[in-house]
């Protein structure tokens, strides 16, 4: 897992290109992430690095909790992520250190992970894209009905995941292979192209795309070349096909 930013998602907008395209965006806050623990194999037995984000009153800080932040010479945070490391990253971070937005360039793809805007109670075609029932035909009252849920005396039972009513929305979900817009480092901004998950002021954390750097690995990756008969061989084996 790569190193990434927590913020928080402002709204969306829009920027124009020197050629007058517009670009829809959405707005991320991204404030200073401070470094609260460096974990290590030998300590923890894995690595990764743990951040904490904005400022909350000691007093209502768990006792606990803020000993861990008052160990890093951190101010306590409202709210923490952790993020694995590998064995080539983190190297030069401490506790007491800062993650910016200055550690995105312009044009880097990154993955966007938020919680999804809640819907509530919602029905099948709402929730599940069905399509429903006949509007014509006879059909009066089961226009958005779900139809027939289960079997006949075996299995007897409704399978567990059907889908079904229920409540929609509120889930973690990741965005890939969207693109850095602008950074703005003075006012701790992102401004990414196209919509994230969540509704304005939700949580978010950004990080750069595995996919999009395995999918650069395989196109540096030569393709192989099949082998290439001798000339000799060539040319004997047209001589013969002449003969015959």
């Amino acid at each position: 897992m790569t190193i990434g930013l927590v913020g928080r998602k402002c709204g969306m907008t829009r920027v124009f290109t020197d050629a007058g395209v517009t670009v829809p965006v959405t707005v991320v806050e991204a404030l200073p992430n401070r470094i609260s623990q460096v974990k290590t194999d030998k300590t923890d037995g894995y690595r990764a690095v743990q951040v904490t984000l904005g400022a909350r009153r000691p007093s209502r800080v768990p006792k606990a909790l803020a000993g861990h932040f008052a160990k890093a010479n951190v101010a306590a945070g409202y709210t923490s992520q952790e993020f694995r490391l590998n064995k080539d990253e983190g190297e030069s971070l401490a506790a007491g250190g800062e993650l910016k937005v200055d550690m995105f360039t312009v044009g880097q793809v990154v993955a966007v992970t938020g919680t999804t805007v809640g819907k509530g109670f919602a029905g099948t075609m709402k929730r599940h894209n069905f399509a429903g029932g006949m509007k014509t035909h006879g059909n009066s009252v089961s226009h958005r009905a779900p139809g027939s849920i289960g079997q006949r005396q075996t299995p007897g039972r409704v399978f567990k995941g059907k889908r079904m009513s229920g409540h929609m929305g509120v889930k973690n979900r990741t965005i890939d292979n969207l693109r850095i817009v602008e950074v703005d480092v003075n006012r701790n901004l992102l401004l990414i192209s196209g919509a994230i998950p969540g509704s304005e002021g939700g949580r978010v954390i950004i990080r750069p795309s595995l996919k999009a750097a395995s999918q650069a690995r395989r196109k540096r990756l030569a393709p192989n070349k099949a082998p290439v008969a001798a000339k000799g061989a060539a040319g004997k084996g047209a001589s013969k096909s002449d003969k015959k």
